[in-house]
């Protein structure tokens, strides 16, 4: 079985408080792209294989992917063996949430295979034992995901619009960023309501006015006031980091703005890529 496991941007990203278990209560307004990942899922006589022609990709029990159907079947109580390939293109280290999509299309395909009676919440509650993001990555679309991300609530999707995604070479580590925050003497919040009202009214304007991200004011991207200024130059409607980073966005209402932006971007960059909205998280393809 094959799916397309889609990236996903932040619009809105805020630290709101401290749980219980002391991860981050977080507000994020989340969104998938067509930017996406391909993953496979084949059955075998036995265990759980991971590959992936990417070396950066760990090919063991480490890979989130692994982790995902490990939980699945111990979960599902369903003995069989597979093996899962992956196709990256979504960044890695990126804030784009590409191993949350990959372990997500895993649990997609094995539902499928497995278990096809389990339902959404069941899935996604497997999900979020796995990695905070994963159960958006199996509901995508735009959403507004609380807490640690398991709480997603299904908002109205965009206007047709098109995204210029650039990723520095660097990486950021998720850890040290989530640091930083508990580190700063202060925050600067961000308009939670005004944000919630333009997505509910599609009101594009409003929606690029409110955008924000709080890793921006402690994670230090030296590229970012650059690419941000390309974009901008470029006809960006809104210009934003993703997640904790580096990768930072344009929002453009016209592809021709998009494509020229990419243009410019590439001469620069090796991790550009043009993508639009997309109103799922996983899909099925041919193989």
């Amino acid at each position: 079985m094959q799916v397309q496991a889609a990236a996903k941007l932040n619009l809105m990203l805020d630290v709101v408080g401290t749980l219980p278990d002391g991860y981050h209560s977080l507000f994020m307004i989340m969104q998938s792209v067509t930017l996406c990942d391909t993953v496979r899922v084949a059955e075998t006589d036995g265990g759980i294989a991971v590959a992936c022609a990417d070396a950066r990709v760990p090919a063991n029990e480490h890979n989130i992917v692994y982790k995902a159907a490990k939980l699945f079947f111990e979960t599902t109580g369903k003995a069989a063996g597979v093996r899962i390939e992956i196709d990256k293109r979504i960044p890695m280290a990126a804030g784009l949430a590409g191993g949350s999509a990959d372990a997500a299309g895993t649990l997609y395909c094995l539902r499928a295979m497995f278990a096809p009676a389990l339902t959404d919440r069941a899935l996604c509650e497997i999900g979020e034992r796995v990695g905070a993001d994963v159960p958006f990555a199996l509901t995508g679309g735009t959403a507004l995901c609380m807490e640690r991300g398991g709480v997603i609530a299904p908002l109205r999707g965009l206007d047709p619009c098109w995204f210029v995604l650039c990723k520095p070479d660097m990486d950021v580590s998720t850890k040290a960023a989530y640091q930083k925050l508990d580190e700063a003497p202060r925050l600067r919040h961000l308009d939670k309501n005004a944000m919630l009202y333009a997505v509910h009214k599609g009101d594009m304007s409003l929606l690029c006015e409110k955008a924000g991200n709080v890793f921006e004011q402690v994670v230090e991207v030296p590229l970012r006031p650059h690419i941000k200024g390309v974009m901008r130059e470029c006809g960006a409607s809104l210009t934003l980091m993703s997640g904790s980073g580096p990768t930072v966005y344009g929002l453009f209402l016209q592809e021709a703005d998009a494509a020229r932006c990419a243009k410019r971007l590439q001469k620069e960059f090796h991790e550009v890529h043009v993508c639009r909205s997309a109103e799922r998280g996983v899909w099925e393809t041919g193989a």
